[in-house]
């Protein structure tokens, strides 16, 4: 009886992994007649971070997001509102949402800051953003952007993972899951993190998730050393540690033989030969001395205040045009979060990040890179139009809003010199063309090649993926090229 099953399994099994099941299933997909169903996995699947293939031709191979952690206030940067000026210091005509009732008020607060138009688009940026009104020819601006989860945690969520729950894989591992990377000698997915501290949230924002640990970030920092623990003890150095990387290796094959299929075990020990081969890689990719002066300076590198975010925004350019997938970019947790002392606290923010974002933009457009890399600026929510903590004309303060903030793209696809999307005549709620964090992921998808519904990872018998079947979500194709 034992014999007899096994040589039942072996004929099914050769006849449905047969030259002509597998011919037919490929003729039946490309005339689009195969039906979408889930089948049982006949083996374990591995994982790695070679380039894969896309549904879609894509026009963006590389991301670089400048994320301002903590709600940079758009309606003082670049949406401006007349009315609030109008209405400085007298009682808000509308219904506000607020996340701090306690230190509420309902007087409006005006912006302190002047706007003018920049570019032949004619785009509008407060005064405190000067260089990005250089870049204005080269952006899509879009003022419509909105997650509705009012408070940091559950808007970096959805943002960086399209949920706003924890435990979800990052848009960065979505990416690099999806489409790997084109060199296997750097990390697919780097995160340079400021040395003020990190994010709200933390590790999280950079999260594999659920997906294999293969794709989660990998931190860099402003400052040496830049990645932790790359070089080994000087007693190793040399022929010693190439020996002892063989051995490993070999014992981590035999290891991975007798437990085939564990992600976690595959992941970690592509980790380690990565780790290796980044001893000499990341060195290079990581030292700016290399860079000339003149680009250096570019990025802000002679000013104390521009210096280290114009670093790591350097340090985005030399990754990305070495072949890593995504880079996100953070400001220090909390930088943009006025809710007091806006006055103060705002200017110093964008005199931090003004140059060192719009050089990005700027390299990587006469290095011929803009064209299939993304640039993504913006932080996971706006500020309020009324006044919070109302102690004193220099106490004043915003507090968080979610209904409707700004945040602008370059390249990978993205019109050049276009503005989407408004607010309301207060700034408060996205009233025209609004974008939710569905729709900016539905869109990036698009833009790298790749289909929501296809992009999926099997957990638990049941397909994930980064937009969920049940929500809805639009490719924004206005602000597309």
């Amino acid at each position: 009886m034992h014999n007899q099953q096994s040589s039942r399994r072996h004929f099914l099994a050769a006849q449905a992994l047969g030259l002509g099941s597998v011919a037919l299933t490929w003729l039946l997909r490309q005339d689009g007649a195969l039906a979408e169903t889930v089948r049982p996995e006949l083996e374990k699947k591995s994982y790695d971070l070679l380039p894969k293939p896309t549904v879609g031709q894509p026009q963006a191979r590389a991301m670089v997001s400048l994320f301002m952690q903590g709600g940079p206030s758009h309606i003082d940067l670049c949406d401006p509102k007349p009315i609030l000026n109008q209405l400085d210091g007298q009682k808000f005509p509308g219904d506000i949402k607020y996340d701090n009732a306690a230190e509420a008020s309902s007087r409006v607060l005006g912006c302190p800051w002047r706007f003018r138009k920049h570019g032949d688009c004619g785009m509008e940026f407060s005064e405190l953003l000067p260089h990005f009104g250089e870049i204005a020819d080269d952006i899509t601006l879009i003022r419509s952007m909105t997650t509705g989860v009012n408070n940091h945690g559950e808007s970096l969520y959805a943002l960086n993972t399209g949920h706003t729950q924890a435990g979800r894989p990052s848009l960065g591992s979505w990416l690099t899951y999806g489409l790997g990377t084109e060199s296997q000698d750097l990390p697919a997915y780097v995160v340079l993190t400021d040395p003020g501290g990190l994010p709200v949230l933390g590790t999280h924002n950079w999260s594999n998730g659920w997906l294999p640990a293969l794709y989660q970030g990998t931190v860099a920092r402003s400052r040496e050393p830049r990645i932790l623990n790359l070089d080994p003890p000087p007693q190793l150095k040399g022929l010693p540690q190439e020996r002892y990387l063989e051995y490993v290796a070999k014992l981590n094959r035999e290891h991975l033989a007798r437990h085939p299929g564990e992600t976690d075990l595959e992941a970690r020990i592509a980790s380690y030969e990565l780790a290796a081969r980044m001893q000499t890689a990341a060195k290079e990719a990581l030292d700016l001395s290399q860079e000339t002066e003149a680009t250096q300076k570019l990025y802000g590198f002679d000013n104390e205040k521009t210096r280290d975010f114009g670093t790591r925004c350097l340090l985005a350019r030399r990754l990305i045009e070495r072949g890593v997938r995504f880079v996100s970019v953070y400001s220090f947790a909390q930088m943009w979060d006025h809710h007091g002392a806006i006055r103060g606290g705002l200017p110093q923010a964008c005199l931090r990040i003004d140059q060192p974002c719009a050089a990005l933009v700027k390299d990587l457009k006469q290095r011929g890179l803009l064209d299939s890399t993304v640039v993504h600026w913006g932080g996971e929510m706006g500020r309020l139009p009324v006044i919070q903590n109302d102690t004193g004309p220099d106490r004043v303060g915003r507090d968080h809003n979610t209904y409707g903030f700004s945040s602008w793209f370059a390249g990978g696809g993205f019109k050049a010199g276009h503005t989407y999307g408004a607010t309301d005549e207060f700034g408060h709620r996205a009233v025209e063309g609004v974008v939710t964090h569905h729709d900016y992921h539905a869109t990036l998808l698009h833009l790298f090649g790749l289909d929501p519904k296809r992009l999926t990872f099997t957990r638990n018998a049941t397909p994930q993926s980064l937009i969920d079947a049940t929500a809805t979500a639009r490719i924004v194709r206005e602000v597309l090229a």
